[in-house]
């Protein structure tokens, strides 16, 4: 990899090249140049890279020497390279290395990751090994320092707590440049010190606070939330949202990811109102392996939002500068300009978004959706391989629901999902009770759900009811679960959960579906718990083993995994259930199994 210089390193030989007076180490010619400060597409443009950034943006004849590389770009688009500016690396279940070599092609050059995922099981060690892995590949890896670690304190049992202080010292590691989404809204709306510190400490840094704002009132809640300094959010689900947001001052990103699908309904807020879309974000928040390979990954986000009504200039905008700017970042990434570094694309359709070549730091590092440069090689700390502490072996006993005394059936809350929808919804069922002990339901498509600890080895578990899934047999199970990351089963009986959860124990965290105490599908994921150490192509194939699995059982849902894995997010209405029992989002409270 060419080395990253800063800019007041090599500032006058830009200058210098840029007047002739030195040679380009690269100059790309004849392409047409998408302006995204003008929002203009200039033909014949030449640019000319030295020290891996942009010397000059124009006619670049005298820049070129006898050891000048020149890439003829024959009438296509060069692009600045795409931005995910959020997104939790974990998610693909892949290392960082693996998710470079699977969206660089795809022209990526640069992502702002949060990884909260793997801090909540292994602590800033996590982090940092994060770092390290992406340091080692062409991909910009810039990191948000997770902000609420645990997400939901005294709601359930996680791997490590993150405090302010915390945040104050590691502020200042290279290549961190904010503080990961402030899930904590209740925090900052009551002004709860711990919360407020930690926005408080990146504030007094110069360095961005970015937002994670579900909840629906744009009025003074919302102006409360972005009154203490955060400036971004990526869970709008409705034109209306993001809408209000922007008009606040707030950046609002479009998420587009394997388990939502809310580019359709948000991106509304650009097609059907004329504004101006300086605030608006193109991002993936969680993408699978399978979903890169098959889709892509930010140049499949903009294509839809193409396909959507949005013009391609500004689409692309809203996946470079836009990004760039939103982290304060401009003056290095999201444009082909004069000082900036040169992550350029060269695109032969810009409407269709389709990529030849990839250039990052001024090197060539793909073509034609591949890679042509060796990426990664960073080898994680064993200590990150054994994150299951759970020492006990489950057994069927564990998962029964003991019914209100007496009781002939059971009236209970539970959790309904929706498909491609990180929202739930709470439902209220009687279910029937045999021998003192709560029946699934199966016609309602009720089946039982568990979290256990899988920080201890003790393993603490609650047990609950979900509706949506469409199994029909069988169990589920993951060490992969928002926020805590705790173990989670779902099953219509409890031999096969059982079976499931001592599965994933013995192999140290991952997914899995099985039958008849047989495994139909696994993928191991000891990173952590977190992620597989397998190629790309391998964790997809197994994920694609997984869906095959999971409709076999019966799920018709697109994406059955990540929808499991958000049922223990209690940060997102309505109600979720934790290692340590149900609970109901709006009130940040526990709430009771049976309703009386």
């Amino acid at each position: 990899m060419n080395k990253r210089y800063k800019l007041w390193e090599v500032g006058r030989q830009l200058t210098a090249t840029a007047q002739g007076k030195q040679k380009a180490d690269l100059v790309i010619k004849n392409g047409k140049l998408v302006n995204v400060f003008t929002g203009e597409i200039l033909p014949n443009t030449d640019v000319a890279v030295t020290f891996g950034r942009v010397a000059l943006v124009g006619d670049a004849t005298m820049t070129i020497g006898e050891k000048t590389v020149i890439i003829d770009a024959q009438g296509m688009y060069l692009v600045p390279g795409f931005i995910d500016g959020h997104l939790h690396v974990e998610s693909s279940l892949m290392t960082v290395g693996e998710y470079a070599k699977s969206t660089i092609p795809h022209g990526t050059s640069s992502i702002f990751m949060d990884p909260h995922e793997i801090v909540n099981v292994a602590g800033l060690d996590g982090m940092v090994a994060m770092m390290k892995d992406g340091a080692a590949t062409p991909l910009r890896v810039f990191t948000t320092i997770p902000s609420c670690v645990p997400a939901s304190p005294g709601l359930e049992n996680t791997g490590s707590t993150i405090t302010p202080q915390d945040i104050q010292n590691t502020m200042n590691l290279e290549g961190v440049v904010g503080l990961g989404e402030m899930m904590s809204y209740t925090g900052i709306l009551c002004g709860d010190p711990q919360t407020c510190e930690k926005v408080e400490k990146t504030l007094e840094a110069g360095k961005t606070v970015t937002g994670h704002f579900p909840l629906t009132d744009t009025g003074a809640t919302l102006n409360a939330y972005i009154a203490s300094g955060i400036n971004c959010c990526h869970e709008s689900t409705s034109a209306r949202e993001a809408l209000a947001k922007m008009r606040l001052g707030m950046y609002a990103m479009i998420r587009e990811g394997s388990a939502w699908d809310d580019l359709p309904e948000v991106i509304k807020a650009i097609t059907e109102h004329e504004i101006d879309t300086r605030l608006a974000l193109l991002v993936s928040d969680d993408l699978h392996a399978d979903t890169i390979i098959k889709r892509g990954h930010m140049d499949y986000i903009i294509r839809l939002a193409v396909s959507m009504g949005v013009r391609p200039v500004t689409a692309i905008q809203m996946a470079t500068l836009n990004t760039a700017c939103c982290f304060g970042m401009e003056r290095d990434i999201g444009s082909i300009s004069p000082g900036r570094f040169a992550d350029i694309n060269i695109l032969s359709d810009l409407g269709q978004v389709r990529v030849e070549k990839v250039i990052i730091n001024g090197e060539l590092v793909a073509e034609k959706g591949s890679l042509i440069v060796p990426v990664g090689g960073y080898e994680y700390p064993e200590q990150l391989k054994t994150s299951v502490k759970i020492t006990r072996i489950f057994l069927p006993d564990d998962f029964i629901v003991k019914a209100p005394l007496g009781a002939e059936t059971a009236r209970v809350r539970v959790i309904g999902v929706h498909d491609s929808n990180v929202l739930t919804t709470e439902i209220v069922e009687a279910l029937p009770v045999r021998n003192g002990e709560v029946e699934l339901a199966t016609e309602k498509d009720i089946c039982k759900v568990a979290v256990i600890n899988r920080h201890k080895p003790d393993g603490g578990i609650s047990v609950g009811f979900v509706h949506g899934f469409g199994l029909k047999k069988g169990a589920v199970a993951s060490t992969y679960a928002h926020d805590a990351h705790n173990l989670i089963v779902l099953g219509l009986n409890d031999v096969d959960m059982a079976f499931a959860v001592n599965t994933l124990v013995e192999c140290s965290g991952g997914m899995t579906a099985v039958q008849g105490e047989k495994v139909l599908a696994l993928l191991k994921m000891p990173i952590a718990g977190l992620m597989s150490d397998l190629s790309a192509q391998e964790v997809a194939n197994a994920l694609g083993e997984l869906s095959d699995a999971w409709a076999a059982l019966g799920s018709p849902l697109a994406s059955p995994f990540m929808t499991m894995s958000l049922m223990s997010l209690v940060v997102i209405p309505e109600i979720r259930i934790t290692d340590k029992g149900l609970i109901n989002v709006y009130n940040n409270s526990f709430t009771t199994l049976f309703v009386d």
